[in-house]
């Protein structure tokens, strides 16, 4: 959900980035338009899109993260008008598989709107069975009050190796339909393949694609339909993205979300 790359948090950002959880490294922060939460790794690549790294977590333990990235991006796009942004949260595993937390990162789509933050809300199940990786939850974005545009998803992901699919469905939303639009449950999608793998002691290195549609995701990002790909690299909390979308320059987009973007982002987790 540093970048939220999700290869794996408007526009939620997967939130990006990991660790291993139940031996699946998957960032979850992906989820968030968030999204660079934590490492930036292949999931993200995020939302992102870069991920970071998710935890180990013993049972029943809380867990806190910071970090800071050069621009924050989700599913391609940038949340922050290629700005910096800082970004934190606060994290409850179970050994069961359960899991919640929350996050938060400063937010800006042009110079002077209305956005000013994202807080994300999210709880879910993982785990692991016969070497398949699995994690199920859902995940409420909220933004400023004025803009009247909170969102929430439902996700589900499954893993082998360093290998996962994530599909993210769009589950409800306080925006209003406009004109030939629905914003009914499963009516906007977000779809991303990652692959992650180990190299040159211990540093991860990522991919990315992924695919937005919908009239609700049109709507808050300004875009139709689109794919998003990365990759990332990353060890001992920094982590480097380059990530892109398959968007025109048409003049646009005072975002540059059709150029390439590099990212640069620390992150440090904290046991509670």
């Amino acid at each position: 959900m540093g970048i939220n790359f999700a290869l794996s948090s408007p526009k939620k950002k997967t939130q990006t980035e990991k660790t291993n959880y139940n031996k699946f490294e998957f960032d979850w922060r992906t989820h968030m338009k968030t999204s660079t939460k934590r490492t930036i790794l292949a999931a993200a690549i995020s939302s992102a899109c870069l991920l970071t790294a998710m935890p180990s977590y013993a049972e029943g333990s809380f867990t806190a993260n910071a970090s800071a990235t050069s621009n924050y991006i989700w599913r391609g796009l940038t949340q922050t008008t290629n700005e910096a942004a800082v970004q934190g949260g606060i994290d409850y595993a179970h050994e069961s598989g359960f899991y919640a937390g929350t996050w938060a990162s400063n937010v800006s789509y042009e110079s002077d709107d209305i956005y000013s933050y994202e807080h994300d809300m999210y709880f879910g199940f993982s785990g692991e069975s016969e070497g398949i990786a699995y994690d199920f939850g859902y995940l409420y974005y909220n933004y400023d009050d004025e803009a009247n545009f909170d969102f929430a998803e439902v996700y589900g992901t499954v893993g082998m190796g360093g290998l996962s699919l994530t599909v993210y469905l769009l589950a409800h939303t306080e925006a209003d339909e406009g004109e030939n639009q629905d914003f009914g449950f499963a009516q906007a999608s977000y779809t991303s393949l990652d692959y992650s793998m180990e190299i040159l002691n211990g540093t991860e290195l990522g991919f990315h694609v992924g695919y937005h549609e919908g009239d609700f995701a049109e709507a808050f990002n300004g875009v139709e339909g689109y794919a998003d790909y990365g990759v990332s690299i990353a060890k001992d909390g920094f982590s480097f993205a380059v990530t892109g979308t398959n968007l025109d320059d048409d003049g646009a987009d005072a975002l540059d979300n059709d150029a390439v973007k590099f990212t640069v982002a620390y992150s440090m987790d904290f046991e509670l």
